[in-house]
């Protein structure tokens, strides 16, 4: 999906590139999603898990960037890939009103306004698909996450107990949150 680039200021001053991913970001995205992996047991996989070659990664971009239905985006920041998110639009007739967003950022990036602008992003592109609902699945616990969802206007809807296992045995619930675009 097309994507107009656009320039933000950070709230430390310094400016950060919203753009499309593209087949050349394969190797810093790995990079990327292997730091966040190692950084959070809030995000669905843990840092071992991911094995990816670079030419797996760019083939997966590639589809993204071709897709009707997907926009992924990355935060540059002084070059860097510091942040990225994901929209999949539901296209089944019974479920092309809702969409799926996704969100990502590395812990040095937290609290500079890098995530609301993410997901105004996602929701300006939702609103121009077409999409009445934008919805997110997350991890219990992660209280910086949630507040960050419910300041972009998210709200849950349900939970699923013990959905997740983590290594040291215990589970947390899944929490599914939900934005309705008016």
């Amino acid at each position: 999906m097309e994507y107009q680039n656009k320039t933000i200021t950070l709230k430390d001053g310094r400016t950060a590139l919203l753009r499309a991913v593209c087949k050349e970001d394969a190797i810093p995205m790995i990079a990327y999603l292997k730091a966040c992996y190692e950084q959070t047991p809030y995000l669905m996989r843990y840092p071992d898990e991911f094995a990816v070659t670079a030419e797996q990664e760019a083939t997966y971009l590639e589809r993204q960037l071709v897709s009707p239905d997907v926009l992924m985006l990355v935060c540059e920041v002084d070059g860097k890939i510091a942040g990225n998110s994901q929209i999949v639009f539901m296209s089944s007739l019974k479920t092309r009103h809702r969409a799926a967003v996704m969100i990502g950022l590395l812990r040095e990036y937290w609290g500079l306004g890098i995530g609301s602008a993410l997901f105004r992003e996602m929701e300006r592109e939702a609103r121009e698909h077409g999409t009445a609902q934008l919805e997110l699945e997350m991890i219990e616990g992660n209280d910086r996450a949630l507040a960050l969802y419910r300041s972009a206007g998210f709200e849950t809807m349900a939970e699923h107990p013990d959905a997740f296992r983590l290594r040291d045995g215990t589970s947390r619930a899944a929490v599914f949150m939900r934005k309705v675009l008016k």
